[in-house]
C-alpha cells in the first residue's frame, strides 16, 4: 500500500501554464528596448548569436547555471558593453523582460484544480524557472514557493526536492510532485524518494526504466483522480 499524501509539490512552467509564449512576449520586450535604447545590440546579436553567447556564459560559470535571471541579466549586461554601451543599463531591460514573463495564461481548469488541492493539502512550487507567483496572482494558494536561484541548486537535483519536503514537514513518500518534464521532474523527485505525477499534454509516450505513478493530461484531470467529483 502506497503511504498517504500528505503534501504536493508543482512544478510551474509547462505545468500550471505554457512558457514558450511568455519568454517570446518578454523577449519582444527586451528587442524592442535595444532596439530604442541601444540599437548596435540588435544589429550585432541575432537570435543564434545571443544563444551562443548564453551557452559561453554557462560554460563561464558553472556555478551559477541554475540561476536563469542572473544569466539573464549577465547576457544583457555582456551585449551591452560589447557593443560600446553601459553595462548597468542591463538592469533596465531586464526588469522589462521580467514583469513581462510573470504574464501568464494559465491551462485550462488549472485554478479550479488549485482551490481544490490547496483545500485538501498544503502545496509547493519547485521550479527551475523566475516566475512570482504574488505577480501572478497564485501565491494564496502555495504555502511556498522554492526557486532554483533561491536554492542554490535546480531540479532535478534531489536535495531540492529534499528541501521542499523539510519545509513542508513530511517524508519524501508523503510528498506527491506535479510536473511535466520527465528528466528534471519524474525522475528528480523519485529519485529524492517522492511520489510522481506525470503532466503529459501531449500524449507521448513514456520511456525510461521507471513510470510516474500517475499521468494526466492537466492539473484538472489529475485532480480528479485524486479526488473524484461525486456525480
Amino acid at each position: 500500500m502506497s503511504a498517504p499524501i500528505r503534501a504536493i509539490t508543482l512544478d510551474l512552467d509547462d505545468t500550471l501554464w505554457p512558457i514558450e509564449p511568455v519568454i517570446r512576449r518578454a523577449e519582444t520586450i527586451a528587442q524592442t528596448w535595444f532596439r530604442d535604447y541601444a540599437p548596435r545590440v540588435l544589429a550585432h546579436y541575432s537570435a543564434e548569436r545571443r544563444a551562443q553567447l548564453r551557452a559561453e556564459l554557462i560554460s563561464e560559470f558553472p556555478s551559477r547555471a541554475h540561476d536563469l535571471g542572473w544569466l539573464r541579466q549577465l547576457q544583457f549586461a555582456r551585449m551591452l558593453e560589447h557593443c560600446g554601451y553601459d553595462p548597468a543599463r542591463a538592469q533596465t531591460v531586464f526588469t522589462l523582460f521580467l514583469a513581462a514573463r510573470q504574464q501568464v495564461e494559465l491551462y485550462e481548469g488549472t485554478h479550479a484544480a488549485l482551490v481544490r488541492l490547496a483545500a485538501r493539502y498544503p502545496l509547493a512550487a519547485i521550479s527551475n524557472g523566475n516566475a512570482d507567483l504574488s505577480q501572478i496572482g497564485l501565491h494564496q494558494h502555495f504555502t511556498f514557493s522554492l526557486s532554483a536561484s533561491d536554492y542554490g541548486a535546480a531540479k532535478p537535483d534531489p536535495s531540492i526536492y529534499r528541501e521542499a519536503c523539510r519545509r513542508l514537514g513530511c517524508a519524501p513518500e508523503n510528498v506527491l510532485h506535479v510536473g511535466d518534464d520527465p528528466h528534471t521532474d519524474v525522475y528528480g523527485a523519485y529519485n529524492a524518494g517522492l511520489r510522481t505525477a506525470w503532466i503529459n499534454r501531449n500524449g507521448a509516450a513514456w520511456a525510461g526504466d521507471i513510470s510516474p505513478e500517475f499521468v494526466a493530461a492537466g492539473l484538472a484531470e489529475l485532480t480528479e483522480q485524486l479526488h473524484p467529483i461525486s456525480p
